[in-house]
């Protein structure tokens, strides 16, 4: 019954920005790594971001400086501030999270349906 829901995706100009979300439910033990992928009409997914539960963040070179991470552990609840978009970005946002429930303590890779996101030129 965990749940990952994405949103905030959308259509905008190249330049722009736009604010994702992601927000985790259900019983939830413990939320670790939590990550942002995107994948690229005809590409492979892959690595966006990640934000650790003590706030440690890391970025894949292709957005590092136009893209912040950011996570609220009370709302189990992770961002991605997109800045300065390029046609280059458009994707569907996926959001993961690595996820221990009261009914297996393990953590487990947990998907969102993900939100699309769409820069035009």
């Amino acid at each position: 019954q965990v749940q990952l829901v994405e949103s905030g995706g959308g259509l905008v100009q190249a330049g722009g920005s736009l604010r994702l979300s992601c927000v985790a439910s259900g019983t939830i033990f413990s939320v670790n790594m939590m990550r942002w992928y995107r994948q690229a009409p005809g590409k492979q997914r892959e690595w966006v971001a990640y934000a650790e539960i003590d706030g440690s963040t890391d970025y894949a070179a292709s957005v590092k400086g136009r893209f912040i991470i950011s996570r609220e552990n009370a709302k189990k609840t992770v961002y991605l501030e997109m800045n300065s978009l390029k046609p280059e970005d458009t994707a569907v946002y996926y959001c993961n999270a690595e996820i221990a429930t009261y009914a297996d303590y393990r953590y487990l890779d947990f998907w969102g349906q993900g939100t699309l996101v769409t820069v035009s030129s």
